[in-house]
């Protein structure tokens, strides 16, 4: 179901599952009361009664859509009372909204994501849609970094996922446990060899991993073009109005998240 004519209106929906990931993350599995459909990379409103509403990205595969996931990093009013909130719990939801990734531009190419911290919610639902119509692509590359082997989320998925697609993972500070790459997540794109002329790059993550990821991405090659952000920050109200997440004449909500570097790489401050 897309956006109710009232775009505001929310519909009900009940926590079923809340799956703790690391000291402050959890995923909430959500079941809505009338459905609800949604393209990877979309966003949707939720709300807690009484409290207020903030925008998430599912992290559930799209094209089952019975059950929502979202995973949500406790930092502030809004997401400590999500936080608080119990199985049986009701919250609000409204949505679908923004562009999505464009899954049609990348059929035939190698699909390199890379992705920090909690960025790999979004990423999450992209997989799944990659995987779904996996022979479509000629490659799928993952490189995750955390900070610490305790930040990492989906730790139970790691492995399958490594099963599927070629997947690099670091963190920044690593314990005497840790056996996969230590340093910031661009160290990895120097283990990966890509075909930068059928190649397309996903960057998701904190703002400073943004921006530096795509740094190294168009020092390695890839052009503007060929490098997708997804912008989340400052979003809020979902639908344009309160304009809280302009770059320039682009609402973040509206004509994203989803954009090309080409689309952005004239703007100023465009990674604050």
């Amino acid at each position: 179901m897309g956006p109710q004519n009232n775009p505001y209106q929310s519909q009900k929906a009940v926590i079923q599952k809340i799956i703790p990931e690391t000291s402050g993350i959890k995923t909430f599995v959500v079941q809505p009361e009338s459905g609800f459909s949604f393209h990877c990379g979309q966003f949707a409103e939720l709300s807690v009664p009484g409290i207020g509403e903030a925008p998430f990205a599912m992290s559930s595969p799209c094209f089952k859509s019975e059950q929502l996931e979202f995973t949500i990093q406790n930092v502030g009013y809004m997401t400590s009372r999500l936080h608080a909130m119990k199985e049986g719990d009701i919250v609000g939801i409204r949505g679908p909204y923004g562009n999505g990734f464009p899954l049609d531009d990348f059929y035939g190419k190698e699909v390199l994501l890379l992705i920090g911290g909690v960025g790999f919610p979004p990423a999450r639902t992209l997989i799944y849609s990659l995987l779904n119509e996996k022979n479509k692509f000629k490659r799928i590359i993952l490189c995750y970094g955390a900070r610490t082997p305790e930040d990492v989320v989906y730790k139970y998925q790691v492995e399958d996922f490594r099963k599927k697609i070629e997947l690099y993972m670091t963190v920044d500070k690593a314990d005497k446990n840790w056996r996969e790459s230590e340093g910031v997540v661009t160290v990895l794109l120097d283990k990966v060899k890509v075909d930068l002329k059928n190649s397309a790059a996903v960057v998701i993550g904190p703002p400073i991993m943004m921006k530096f990821g795509t740094f190294k991405l168009l020092e390695v090659g890839y052009q503007p073009k060929d490098i997708y952000l997804s912008m989340e920050r400052k979003m809020y109200c979902g639908i344009g109005q309160c304009r809280h997440c302009m770059i320039d004449h682009y609402f973040i909500c509206k004509d994203g998240p989803v954009f090309t570097y080409e689309q952005l790489k004239n703007f100023p401050n465009i990674w604050e």
